[in-house]
């Protein structure tokens, strides 16, 4: 089978990454209205990869319409059949890694090997698990107090879900935001980044070739020019059922906005700024390994990525030796030129100047800088060496804002008490770790430091399907993907009441 970039009826026809990425809409590729289109770069070289499709709101009601006409049949098709387009699909996106999805993920989003590997195979395991859901999705019996009267409560599909999905891990998290409204018989409109057309285009490509029926999942990708007159649109549309959205807290807060005006539910999931905590017992090995894994994996660009590590006074000069030790061993440049590269470019030129600026403000407030020349390189200035800084105070914009960026910041505490006013100081609620080798210690701190998910003795960045993902409120959003927290947010619970006949009402 050859695959490409889906821009054929079917999805499989020869194609390069060059050829144009056209909309797809109930079940047909095609042109946006007016041909409107807008190029897609290639954030390392600053080259214009190809032209994408533009959708406009024409569009987007379309899709909206063929979603709601495909809504009344998929919702009834049986869960066995739902269960294996999820695994044949699951089968297809893996074959994509020898195929590819090595070239599009390394051109759209600099993405190294081992992050290319980890979006394909993750999500593949999305897929299967979200798979094993469709025949979990129960009711239950009530008892009633009125004789001869049976209630069920029945969770069933919503309708259409619209879902916007980012660049910074394309694949997996545009999988995570329409494989439970799918698997639930819902249909799905999905808006994906315009940075990541074609590797979010992979998992469309996937469920479409494993025989999703038309119209269930239609894909709109549009230009910035036009991304919030269509976002707008979509969530307050009649039809829109629900809402999901995973990126930054501005745009999240938009979205709950204009979802608040017509009473739409939304999960959201939005900004971290992990805090990981060293006790003073801690295997010092361990946590480095975590803390740069978490800090620095994709560059630093992931909501779960370590940014702020307390480390307990005793241990920290050794924990700070160890890191920097560790940090500098790491190779950075360009993946597609240079083998064994673990941090490669910045999606944008913007967002590399972005946390550099950031950075150069915290050292004119008196941040000190431990590690990092703050020079950004490359052929289109987006590589950023990993950069560390202690010192950081709440007068400085880096101590309250998501970097985004290779980058950690240490300081130091004294007592656990302080230790968990350090982590929950921030409007994040994402995720966290504790480090300690006394592990009933390090639960009971996991307990009090206020996150989504709180990890011990691993990294911040860790997430399985089967686990409700998401933050406590704040700028890290609400709602969860993932196992049957996800059935939850994308069904709707019925009462439905069978009462016998014959029966006599007091009136």
């Amino acid at each position: 089978m050859t695959v490409t970039n889906g821009t054929s009826q079917n999805g499989h026809a020869s194609a390069t990454l060059a050829d144009a990425q056209e909309l797809y809409i109930g079940g047909s590729y095609k042109p946006a209205a007016k041909n409107a289109t807008f190029p897609v770069v290639n954030p390392m070289t600053g080259k214009t990869l190809y032209q994408c499709a533009s959708a406009s709101v024409e569009d987007y009601s379309a899709a909206i319409d063929q979603a709601q006409e495909a809504f009344g049949s998929w919702k009834k098709t049986p869960p066995s059949k739902r269960r294996l387009i999820f695994l044949k699909a699951a089968d297809i996106l893996e074959s994509y890694l020898t195929q590819d999805a090595p070239e599009i993920l390394s051109s759209e989003v600099s993405a190294t090997k081992s992050w290319i590997n980890v979006n394909i195979l993750a999500t593949a395991g999305i897929l299967r698990e979200t798979a094993g859901l469709v025949t979990h999705i129960k009711g239950e019996i009530v008892p009633a107090d009125r004789p001869g009267t049976t209630i069920l409560v029945e969770r069933e599909a919503v309708g259409v879900v619209f879902a916007i999905s980012p660049w910074n891990a394309p694949v997996n998290l545009t999988a995570r935001a329409i494989a439970t409204p799918l698997i639930c018989g819902n249909t799905v409109i999905l808006k994906p980044s315009e940075f990541s057309p074609k590797s979010q285009h992979l998992v469309v490509r996937a469920l479409t070739a494993a025989g999703l029926p038309a119209g269930c999942l239609n894909f709109l990708p549009t230009s910035p020019d036009n991304a919030a007159a269509v976002t707008e649109f979509s969530v307050k549309h009649p039809a829109v059922r629900r809402v999901n959205f995973t990126g930054s807290d501005r745009v999240g807060r938009i979205i709950a906005g204009w979802a608040s005006q017509c009473l739409k539910q939304c999960v959201l999931e939005l900004g971290g700024k992990a805090p990981v905590i060293v006790l003073e017992d801690a295997n010092i090995e361990d946590a480095v390994e975590a803390v740069v894994f978490g800090g620095l994996s994709n560059a630093g660009q992931i909501c779960m990525s370590t940014e702020r590590v307390f480390v307990h006074e005793s241990v920290a000069e050794v924990f700070k030796s160890k890191l920097l030790e560790r940090v500098k061993s790491l190779k950075v440049g360009n993946p597609n030129e240079e083998e064994g590269v673990s941090i490669s470019g910045l999606y944008s030129p913007a967002s590399a100047q972005r946390v550099v600026g950031l950075m150069k403000d915290a050292i004119s407030k008196g941040a000190k800088l431990l590690c990092g020349d703050l020079e950004i390189s490359g052929p289109n200035k987006t590589i950023l060496a990993p950069h560390i800084l202690e010192g950081i105070t709440t007068t400085m914009d880096l101590f309250h804002k998501e970097i985004f960026g290779p980058y950690l910041c240490l300081a130091q505490f004294s007592s656990e008490e302080e230790a968990i006013a350090l982590a929950n100081d921030s409007e994040f609620s994402l995720c966290a770790s504790v480090f300690s080798r006394d592990v009933m210690r390090a639960l009971d701190i996991a307990r009090e430091v206020r996150a989504g998910s709180c990890h011990v003795n691993g990294p911040t960045v860790y997430i399985e399907a089967t686990l409700p993902n998401g933050g406590t409120g704040g700028a890290s959003g609400y709602g969860r993907f993932g196992g049957m927290a996800g059935v939850e947010e994308f069904t709707e619970r019925k009462i439905v009441s069978l009462a016998k006949p014959g029966m006599r009402y007091a009136f």
